[in-house]
């Protein structure tokens, strides 16, 4: 990606995407798709890594909670029986134990058949591990939303301002009604493989839809009392009216340096297979989210670049 200024942000959609500034990036190099779950295998394989979703954690860091949230899993999305209030998640997310990357559904699925498919219940410290050992960095935001723009300035989305160009679907989102009547992709309920879509103008495939993808930087709003209520990105979803996932933090929490001790919310891009015009529009370069830092879940992964030295 040559550097340059782009105009960041927009001022048409959510408030946490505005105002719209310009932004100067210098060149890098960034991974033509999300990292896969054949390669997140490998490190793996190579490393011995194990991810936060495959941890246990310490009860005794967190007396009177729910033995089912000490147990290792993660955040898994299950459609509704039919519409409900839009202002829950928690109608659709649950806490699966046994859930990570290797079981993306919970005990009894696999990766098997997915391994083009992007790497889905990795935390962030997560990705920072694998990008570490691959000798990459995380994109910042303003080099993801510049690379994701493909040199469309201005446009709505990756490929333009029309969402299907001649009746194609452009990227792997929700078609339907949000979160219980899903058209689908044929075989793919959930994330597709990458390679499916066609490549943005700097040759990017997926850098919307699919999976949203983090970045390293640490969220703020610019006005927090103007936070979007539609959220794609679980920050801290209850199971019942008394049992919210615990808090723990990570390494990479500690580094970010919260003064007051409180979890990391970084910024995820891209928009996932969950998006849906009638929910949350964010499969646009603009959109952006925060995300728990600590808390892995089934619909964000991430690419990496590298920086010239």
């Amino acid at each position: 990606m040559p550097g340059g200024t782009f105009a960041m942000g927009s001022d048409d959609f959510y408030p946490e995407e505005r105002p719209v500034r310009t932004v100067e990036v210098a060149g890098f190099w960034m991974d033509e798709r999300p990292v896969t779950v054949s390669e997140y295998r490998r490190f793996v394989r190579a490393t011995g890594y194990v991810t936060v979703a495959e941890r246990r954690l310490d009860a005794d860091l967190h007396p009177g909670a729910d033995p089912r949230l000490t147990t290792p899993g993660s955040l898994v999305f299950h459609p509704t029986p039919g519409p409900v209030d839009l202002s829950d998640c928690g109608s659709w997310w649950s806490y699966v134990p046994g859930a990570n990357w290797r079981r993306p559904e919970g005990p009894g699925s696999a990766p098997h058949g997915r391994e083009r498919h992007p790497v889905t219940h990795v935390a962030y410290e997560d990705a920072e591990a694998y990008a570490h050992w691959s000798g990459k960095q995380l994109p910042t935001e303003s080099e993801w939303e510049y690379a994701a723009r493909g040199g469309l300035d201005g446009a709505v989305y990756a490929w333009g301002d029309d969402f299907s160009p001649r009746g194609r679907l452009m990227a792997n989102v929700w078609q339907g009604d949000f979160p219980w009547r899903h058209a689908g992709l044929g075989p793919f309920e959930r994330t597709s493989p990458s390679g499916l879509f066609p490549a943005n103008g700097y040759g990017l495939l997926d850098m919307t839809g699919n999976v949203w993808e983090w970045t390293s930087d640490v969220y703020r709003a610019p006005e927090p009392d103007r936070a979007a209520k539609a959220a794609c990105v679980p920050l801290l979803v209850p199971l019942d009216r008394q049992s919210p996932l615990p808090w723990q933090r990570t390494a990479a929490d500690a580094e970010a340096g919260t003064a007051d001790g409180n979890r990391v919310a970084r910024v995820v891009k891209g928009g996932s297979y969950l998006c849906s015009a009638t929910y949350c529009l964010r499969y646009r370069p603009a959109a952006r989210q925060p995300s728990d830092s600590a808390t892995a879940t089934g619909h964000v992964g991430f690419r990496c670049v590298v920086h010239p030295r």
